[in-house]
C-alpha cells in the first residue's frame, strides 16, 4: 500500500495533477491496488478530516480577508504603512513590507496577504518606477508572514494534529518568528534598493495629513489587537474570534467606511467559498493520506529508525530543517501539517524539544515552501495577480531565499524566539 501511495502520488504531481486530486486518487490507488480495505473507507476518511470544530475558524478568517480587501480597510493600511517609509530609499518597498505584516495580522493566510494588499502594492511600486519583477518577488516573500503572525489557518491545523499545543500558545509563539521575518525582508529591500539603485519618487505627506490617515487606520489596526486580545482574555475561542473578526470587517466597511455596499456581499461571500472549498479539499484529502500511513505502520519505523541513530536534539532540528525544506519543494503547508506533524512531532517530543518551538520550525520551514518552485503557491498566485511571468520573479528570490533561510536558523537554534512570548502567557 505504502509503495502504490507514494508512488502513484507523485507521479500524479509531476504530471501537473492538483494537490488535492493527486492526494485523494493516491489513496484510492492504495485501497484499491494494494488492500482488502474496500473503496467507501476513502470518503469515510475524508469526511471525518472535515469534522471538526475548530476547522470552523477557516472559512471566517477568509472571509474576513475577503471583506478587508473589498472594502477600504485594505487601501487605508496601505496609505498608513507607506506615509512613515514611503519617502525614503525603497520607501514603497518597505511600505510593502509593512502592510504584508499588518494584513497579515487579520487573514492568517499568505495567498490571501499577496493577492489582495500585495498586489496592490506591485502596482504602486511599478508606478513609481520599481522593477515589475522585483516587487513581485518582495510581495511574495513579504506574504510569508500571513501564516506566521496571528490569526493563522496552518496554526489552527497544527494544534488540532498536535494536542501538546493550544491555538493560542501558537498564536503568541508566531509573533516574534514573524517581526523577525518581515525585518528580514526589509533589511533585504534595503540592501537590493542600494546596490540597484531605486529611490522613491513620493514625498512626505504632510503632518496634518498622516494624522487623518492614522486616525482612520485605528478601527483596521484595531482587528489585530481585538482578534488577540479577545483570545487571550477568554472572552471568545479562536474559532468564535474568526466570526468577531467577519463582523467586524462588515460593520467597518458598511457603516464606519462606507466603502461596503451590500450587492457586493454574494459576490464577495462566493470568493471566500471558492477559496474555502480548495483548502478543506486539501485537509479532506490529506486525512485519508495521513490515515494509510498510520495504519502502514510508517510513523512507527521512520521513529524507530531516527532514535536508533541516537540524534542529538540540534541534529534532529538540523536534519528535519532539511526534509521539510525539500517537502515544501512539492507540497502546500495545509497537507504538509496533516501528513508529517503526527510522524515528527512524537520524535521530537522523545528528544525533549519544547512543542511550541517544534511547532514553530515546522510551521516556517513549510511556509516558506510557498516560495519555492515547483510548486510554489506564491509565486503562482503573484504571477496570476499582475500578469508577470514565473521565471521573472524567480530571478528575484534569491537574496530574499537566503534572508529567510537565515531567519530559520535563527528561529532553530534559539528556542526563546518561539517559546518566550507563550511562557509569559502562562503556556
Amino acid at each position: 500500500m505504502a509503495l502504490i501511495l507514494f508512488g502513484s502520488f507523485f507521479l500524479l504531481l509531476l504530471i501537473g495533477m492538483p494537490v488535492a486530486f493527486a492526494l485523494a486518487l493516491a489513496v484510492w490507488a492504495a485501497i484499491g491496488l494494494g488492500s482488502n480495505y474496500p473503496e467507501i473507507v476513502v470518503v469515510k476518511e475524508m469526511f471525518s478530516g472535515l469534522d471538526s470544530f475548530p476547522l470552523m475558524a477557516v472559512p471566517f478568517f477568509i472571509l474576513a480577508a475577503e471583506l478587508m480587501t473589498s472594502g477600504a480597510m485594505t487601501q487605508i493600511l496601505l496609505r498608513f504603512a507607506s506615509q512613515f517609509v514611503g519617502h525614503f530609499r525603497g520607501g514603497l518597498g518597505y511600505a510593502n513590507v509593512v502592510s504584508s505584516t499588518m494584513f497579515a495580522g487579520i487573514s492568517g493566510s499568505a495567498l490571501a496577504d499577496a493577492a489582495g494588499p500585495g498586489a496592490m502594492m506591485i502596482r504602486m511600486m511599478e508606478k513609481d518606477g520599481y522593477d515589475k519583477s522585483y516587487a513581485s518577488a518582495l510581495t511574495a516573500s513579504a506574504s510569508v508572514v500571513g501564516p506566521i503572525i496571528p490569526p493563522s489557518i496552518i496554526m489552527i491545523l497544527y494544534a488540532m494534529q498536535d494536542n501538546r499545543v493550544s491555538v493560542i500558545a501558537l498564536f503568541m509563539a508566531g509573533l516574534i518568528p514573524g517581526i523577525l521575518i518581515s525585518s528580514a525582508m526589509a533589511a533585504t529591500n534595503w540592501y537590493v534598493c542600494r546596490t540597484r539603485g531605486f529611490r522613491s519618487q513620493s514625498p512626505r505627506p504632510p503632518f496634518d495629513e498622516m494624522v487623518r490617515t492614522t486616525f482612520k487606520a485605528l478601527p483596521a489596526i484595531f482587528l489585530i489587537v481585538l482578534i488577540i486580545g479577545g483570545i487571550r482574555s477568554g472572552m471568545f475561542t479562536p474559532t468564535e474570534a474568526s466570526v468577531v473578526a467577519v463582523f467586524y470587517a462588515l460593520l467597518c466597511g458598511l457603516f464606519l467606511y462606507r466603502s461596503l455596499r451590500l450587492r457586493d456581499l454574494p459576490e464577495i461571500v462566493f470568493r471566500s467559498a471558492l477559496v474555502t472549498a480548495a483548502i478543506l479539499l486539501i485537509l479532506a484529502a490529506a486525512r485519508a493520506f495521513a490515515w494509510i500511513i498510520i495504519i502502514e505502520g510508517i510513523p512507527q519505523a521512520i521513529a524507530a529508525t531516527i532514535v536508533s541513530w541516537d540524534l542529538s536534539p540540534v541534529l534532529f532540528l538540523l536534519a528535519i530543517n532539511v526534509l521539510l525544506l525539500v517537502f515544501g519543494l512539492f507540497m502546500d503547508p495545509l497537507p504538509g501539517v496533516m501528513i508529517l506533524v503526527p510522524i515528527l512531532s512524537p520524535i521530537a517530543h522523545s528528544l525533549g524539544i519544547d512543542p511550541i518551538h517544534f511547532a514553530i520550525v515546522v510551521i516556517v520551514n513549510l511556509t516558506i515552501g510557498l516560495l519555492t518552485p515547483p510548486v510554489g503557491a506564491l509565486l503562482f498566485v503573484v504571477s496570476s495577480a499582475v500578469k508577470i511571468r514565473v521565471s521573472d520573479i524567480i530571478r528575484e528570490m534569491p537574496p530574499f531565499l537566503v534572508a529567510h533561510f537565515l531567519v530559520l536558523l535563527a528561529i532553530t537554534f534559539i528556542p526563546a524566539l518561539s517559546t518566550w512570548l507563550p511562557r509569559m502567557g502562562g503556556y
